[in-house]
């Protein structure tokens, strides 16, 4: 019988439990995946191909200190075997070289997490099937990333997580003869045909109107309706540090004012970190169950992220975050747009389908910057007029999601991560788009 990731997983766990001393304790970290990548060019396959691979994260603590590594897996029992051996002695050596750690903490619960969501996924012939005719004349440049991505954990306190979950991720962009270029994303656990032929067909829609004339805009304050995809940049980067517990006891986070009651966002805001139903594991890379946590309720901060470690430090009660304290599966509530209606309710503006090169131009007002790129249009009486150079925007949170907040849509998109940084990842958002009364175009 052919061993699964999670009886891999398991041996290991047991060979560990078997080699521990009594007075060490260990945590073990699991990542794997099996994916087929396939790159386009010009609509066509330009590169295919099937990546398995598997790590594990090795924590040995004793004494007040700790040590870890993390090691490659190959599959082969008796080859990860005398790895995880290894990888155990020389922790053992490094140990008394150690500081005793003032901020380690060690989940001593047995808390036990399964998931499984292993969903049918099309193979790839399918896939470039539907994705050729549906983007037939099309320049379409890409990559295609699906399969089983799978999370393991377990410490020596009898700990024991799993999360096993099958999703897809089909990023494209559609050029023009001009050389601009419309944007989008299909990705989730079902593929559906309609869905995605759907998608493309408003990237035509948009590719149409992408070869009018381009339209520079003056800099100054417009009207504008920003994308699921243009809210997920400011997202982005609202999660480095911004519902961090760490970051806010230092000052460091961009939400200070929210957190201290000084300044708040529209009553339609209720940001939470939803994790249940999510393609994210249950549990955090330090060994803690994740719980949901409402950071945002109708404008006002609520919850915020906090991991063991800063559990310790700051004396709080841990809810499950990573070392990072970022979200891994941020959801915003949608509001009451209709999807349908966007371009007659913006009436006059701009339509902007994605934002780049976001940062912050003042971090403890909000502020943030960063450019328009890809679809952005001029609309007039609700109709697409021209495409709209290149522009930069510079405004605070506290407008574009507070007193500039006009309406949310009724619909979400669900994006999952793109990243493919040394393995996919499993982090997603769940965002509608937003009508703004104004944004601020600097130049």
């Amino acid at each position: 019988m052919q061993r699964t990731p999670r009886n891999r997983f398991d041996t290991l766990v047991q060979d560990l439990h078997q080699a521990l001393q009594p007075d060490e304790h260990f945590t073990l970290g699991y990542e794997g995946e099996c994916s087929q990548f396939i790159r386009f060019n010009h609509g066509k396959v330009r590169q295919a191909g099937q990546v398995e691979q598997a790590m594990a994260s090795l924590r040995l603590l004793q004494a007040g200190r700790q040590a870890h590594l993390t090691f490659t897996l190959c599959g082969e029992a008796a080859l990860d075997r005398a790895r995880l051996h290894e990888a155990l002695a020389q922790l053992r050596q490094t140990l008394p070289l150690l500081p005793e750690d003032p901020w380690l903490s060690l989940d001593d619960r047995a808390w036990q997490s399964l998931s499984e969501q292993l969903h049918a996924l099309p193979d790839g012939e399918t896939v470039l099937d539907q994705l050729q005719h549906a983007a037939d004349g099309l320049d379409l440049v890409g990559i295609y990333a699906a399969g089983p991505i799978s999370r393991g954990f377990a410490s020596s306190a009898g700990a024991r997580g799993w999360h096993e979950a099958s999703s897809f991720n089909l990023d494209w962009s559609v050029f023009h003869a001009n050389g601009q270029a419309v944007k989008a994303n299909y990705a989730g656990q079902i593929w559906c045909p309609d869905a995605f032929t759907a998608r493309l067909d408003h990237c035509r829609t948009q590719l149409d109107a992408l070869g009018r004339p381009t339209l520079t805009l003056a800099p100054g304050r417009y009207r504008a309706y920003l994308a699921p995809a243009a809210l997920d940049e400011i997202a982005g980067l609202l999660a480095w540090g911004g519902f961090s517990a760490q970051a806010l006891a230092s000052g460091n986070s961009a939400l200070q004012r929210l957190y201290a009651g000084e300044a708040h966002l529209a009553p339609m805001v209720s940001l939470h970190e939803q994790v249940s139903g999510s393609l994210s594991p249950a549990f955090s890379d330090e060994g803690s169950p994740r719980q949901d946590v409402r950071l945002v309720d109708r404008g006002r901060a609520d919850g915020r992220l906090i991991s063991a470690r800063s559990a310790v430090e700051l004396a709080l009660d841990a809810n499950g975050a990573d070392s990072g304290e970022s979200p891994c599966a941020l959801s915003l509530a949608p509001g009451t747009l209709a999807q349908a209606d966007i371009l007659a309710h913006l009436g006059t503006g701009l339509y902007i389908s994605n934002l780049w090169y976001l940062n912050y131009s003042d971090l403890p007002a909000a502020r943030m910057t960063g450019l328009t790129r890809f679809a952005t249009f001029w609309v007039e009486d609700g109709q697409l007029q021209a495409p709209v150079s290149t522009m930069r925007f510079d405004d605070s949170l506290y407008d574009l999601l507070g007193d500039q907040l006009e309406a949310l849509t009724r619909e979400r998109e669900l994006i999952l991560s793109t990243s493919t940084y040394g393995q996919r990842q499993t982090g997603s958002s769940h965002l509608p788009g937003a009508l703004v009364k104004a944004l601020t175009l600097t130049l």
